[in-house]
């Protein structure tokens, strides 16, 4: 049998290159894994507070699902909060965030669309993710800040922006990926949801249970933007955006609230086997065009939404192949919201393809049928009838 000449020079030279080449890639496996993720999270209000609770709380979950540790770095907030547990956390120049190149994701929880529009710009810009659970700014500028997104390749996530802690918008854009989407229908304000209950369950008077849920605090002390119909006005502009392709600004909405509803109302309904819920709407038709409204209706007690009560949600999204699909749950609240605000921090660092999350701003407004053009019944009032 042949014999290789053995070189034990060759031999221990060739074993410390592999040594070497083990303990480099075992080393830059380690950085990898172990590479912190910086959050910052702007605004201290109910929901800012709960990710940063959140983020403590399951911090190694978070970190098991990403392979990553992950931690809040800065809170931004005009406010001191020097009792805070995360009192040494907290700056109170946005510049601060923005420059600092640790910094990950950016949740943006401050609302409205001044200070939010420019953070939300300025940290896209730096090649930051976004995540928000603010409806008024994805609602006015979303084309602007999905392009500025996917111009700089970063994430601007709002699962939080529409139904709380209900998962909707990821579910639509990837669950639903197959179906042509066609109606999207659904009880988006928990505060209003709550009164039209007492109304019903209780016999109560509609200012009686509004002040309920104001001591409750389910309602805020100005609840015009719930009770008028604006809040869930935006929310379904944001899911027909994302259902139809194309931008819908809620001025472009028919939007009526349930200021008006008397317990007159409520009991007709019931004489006649109906419920009132204030519901959002918007239906693809035919010709192209899209149906949208926000409006008290009139539905049938067993449809899909008519037992939804208190601040609970309801959505029913319907597709060609799936038909109907509804998603239930609390809507708002601390937790929950900050529960879809973490899934979409999961979702930016592990680069799926939600990344690509986009519609178009539209040319005009052309393929929204006009206020007068919708073709709607009326059970009483300005309560829209909804028979299906």
């Amino acid at each position: 049998m042949y014999k290789f000449p053995l070189d034990k020079h060759k031999i221990i030279l060739y074993n410390y290159k592999i040594n070497c080449l083990s303990s480099s890639d075992s080393l830059r496996h380690q950085v990898r894994v172990t590479k912190m993720i910086n959050v910052a999270v702007v605004g201290f209000g109910v929901v800012g507070s709960g990710v940063v609770e959140l983020l403590d709380k399951n911090n190694r979950l978070f970190s098991k699902k990403l392979g990553q540790d992950i931690s809040c770095k800065y809170i931004l907030d005009i406010r001191k909060f020097p009792d805070s547990p995360y009192a040494s956390k907290f700056v109170s120049d946005f510049s601060v965030i923005e420059n600092d190149p640790e910094i990950n994701i950016v949740v943006e929880t401050v609302g409205g669309a001044t200070f939010a529009y420019e953070y939300t710009k300025r940290a896209l810009s730096a090649g930051k993710h976004v995540v928000t659970s603010n409806k008024e700014l994805v609602a006015k500028h979303a084309p602007e800040l999905l392009a500025l997104a996917r111009q700089n390749k970063v994430c601007y996530l709002f699962e939080a922006s529409v139904g709380g802690g209900i998962p909707i918008i990821n579910p639509m854009y990837h669950c639903l990926a197959a179906n042509e989407l066609n109606k999207i229908v659904g009880i988006m304000n928990g505060t209003t949801n709550y009164i039209l209950t007492k109304m019903i369950k209780e016999g109560v008077s509609f200012d009686s249970a509004l002040k309920q849920a104001q001591l409750l605090g389910y309602a805020e002390k100005d609840p015009s933007a719930d009770i008028d119909g604006i809040d869930t006005g935006r929310k379904i502009c944001i899911l027909a955006s994302l259902a139809f392709g194309r931008h819908i600004y809620p001025e472009n909405v028919m939007t009526k609230g349930i200021r008006g509803i008397s317990l007159e109302d409520i009991y007709e309904a019931d004489r006649q086997g109906m419920v009132v819920k204030l519901l959002g709407y918007a239906e693809k038709k035919d010709d192209g065009c899209v149906d949208i409204f926000v409006s008290p209706c009139a539905i049938p007690k067993d449809h899909p939404l008519a037992n939804i009560e208190d601040v609970f949600n309801g959505i029913t999204v319907t597709g060609d192949a799936i038909g109907d699909c509804t998603f239930y749950g609390k809507g708002a609240g601390k937790m929950p919201t900050a529960s879809a605000v973490g899934a979409d921090i999961i979702d930016c660092i592990k680069g799926t393809e939600k990344s690509s999350l986009y519609w178009v701003d539209a040319d005009n407004s052309e393929f929204v049928r006009s206020f007068d053009d919708l073709d709607l019944h009326y059970f009483k009032n300005d309560i829209v009838l909804l028979k299906e």
